[in-house]
């Protein structure tokens, strides 16, 4: 397994009144990856960046961006982000109809294809489209409900992380396992020791208030050392 943990912070979490300051912030603490939550507002009750924001940023930045369609209408999503320019996209096997179909536009469009799961959706899913993919993020919170303090990750997430890490490695190592949902300075060790080697962070994590963008991100890489450290499936 690579043994690489990307850090992909939210900038939903950013100060999204000064985005291009927000976004050169993180670029100057050598983080390269932005994870970019596009939401229709329907599949769940919030809609952080329209599409003419992203198109500015892109405009702004040369940071790869990873895009996180929650949305039920993926084709169109897909379709606009693609138009942007994006290094990564993401959609939800739960929406989507014709999975292979989204997939291979992404791939033709020489972008990284992802599919993100539900907490509570089966990894079987996966089944027969896992070797044409680059990653899996697994929500480990009900996606776009972060706002609610009250939403706790769900107490099968390293199970989860686990069993699908022992699938990547039986099928295409190379995919990476991505996690999203209250990643925590608490709980990042243990969620890279079940195998999750890219981690999407937010308020718990790299913008925890009172500390600099510096010092959590150190904290993070520390956790991440402890969880490598601890990892359960070592090739």
């Amino acid at each position: 397994m690579n043994r690489k943990v990307q850090l992909s912070p939210s900038i939903m979490c950013a100060d999204l009144v000064n985005l291009e300051n927000s976004m050169q912030e993180l670029a100057e603490t050598g983080i390269d990856t932005l994870h970019i939550d596009v939401i229709d507002g329907s599949f769940s009750p919030s809609m952080p960046l329209g599409l003419d924001t992203i198109k500015r940023m892109r405009a702004v930045s040369e940071m790869n961006f990873d895009v996180h369609i929650m949305s039920n209408d993926n084709e169109y999503f897909i379709q606009e982000i693609l138009k942007i320019g994006v290094e990564s996209i993401t959609f939800h096997h739960e929406t989507s109809l014709h999975v292979d179909r989204y997939i291979q536009m992404i791939k033709q469009a020489d972008t990284k294809v992802g599919i993100a799961l539900n907490p509570a959706t089966s990894l079987s899913v996966l089944d027969y489209v896992l070797p044409e993919i680059d990653l899996v993020c697994l929500m480990l919170i009900n996606p776009g409900f972060a706002t609610n303090k009250n939403e706790k990750q769900v107490p099968y997430a390293e199970k989860k992380i686990s069993d699908l890490r022992q699938m990547i490695m039986a099928v295409k190592p190379e995919v990476e396992l991505q996690v999203d949902g209250r990643v925590s300075l608490d709980n990042i060790a243990k969620l890279v020791g079940a195998g999750a080697n890219n981690l999407v962070l937010g308020s718990t994590s790299l913008f925890v208030k009172g500390n600099s963008l510096v010092e959590n991100k150190t904290s993070i890489e520390k956790a991440v050392l402890e969880g490598l450290g601890e990892m359960q499936h070592v090739v």
